[in-house]
C-alpha cells in the first residue's frame, strides 16, 4: 500500500511538471503568433503615439538638426558655462510654457488637434 502512494505522489510530481511545461509552450506559441498577427496587420504602425516608436525619415533629419546643450564631460565649471547652460535652459522653459493648458479635457479635441470639422453633407 505504501508502495503504490509513492508512486502516486511521484506520478503527480511528473504531471505537474509536463502541466507547467505545456503551458509555457502554449503560452510562447499564441504570443509568437499575436505578434506574427500584429506585424502583418499593419496595426504595429498605429503604436506611433509612442515617441521614436519607428519614426519618419523626415523626423530622423529634424532631430539630427536640433542641437542638444550639455556640460563638458571634462573640464572647468566657470560662470561662462554656468551663464550659457542657463541660457538654453530658460529657451526650453519657455517652450514648456508655450503649451496651453497641456493637461485640460478638450486638449484632444478635433479643433486642438487640427482636424477640420466635417459637417452634413448638403
Amino acid at each position: 500500500m505504501e508502495v503504490e502512494q509513492k508512486k502516486k505522489k511521484i506520478h503527480g510530481g511528473r504531471n505537474l511538471v509536463i502541466l507547467g511545461v505545456v503551458a509555457t509552450i502554449l503560452a510562447l506559441i499564441t504570443t509568437g503568433v499575436s505578434l506574427i498577427i500584429y506585424h502583418n496587420s499593419g496595426d504595429i504602425y498605429l503604436d506611433r503615439s509612442r515617441p521614436g516608436y519607428l519614426p519618419d525619415e523626415e523626423e530622423i533629419e529634424q532631430e539630427s538638426e536640433e542641437e542638444e546643450y550639455s556640460l563638458e564631460k571634462s573640464g572647468k565649471l566657470t560662470m561662462e558655462v554656468i551663464e550659457e547652460y542657463l541660457e538654453k535652459l530658460k529657451a526650453d522653459v519657455k517652450a514648456i510654457d508655450a503649451y496651453e493648458k497641456p493637461f485640460d479635457e478638450n486638449v484632444l479635441s478635433d479643433e486642438r488637434l487640427g482636424i477640420p470639422a466635417v459637417g452634413p453633407e448638403e
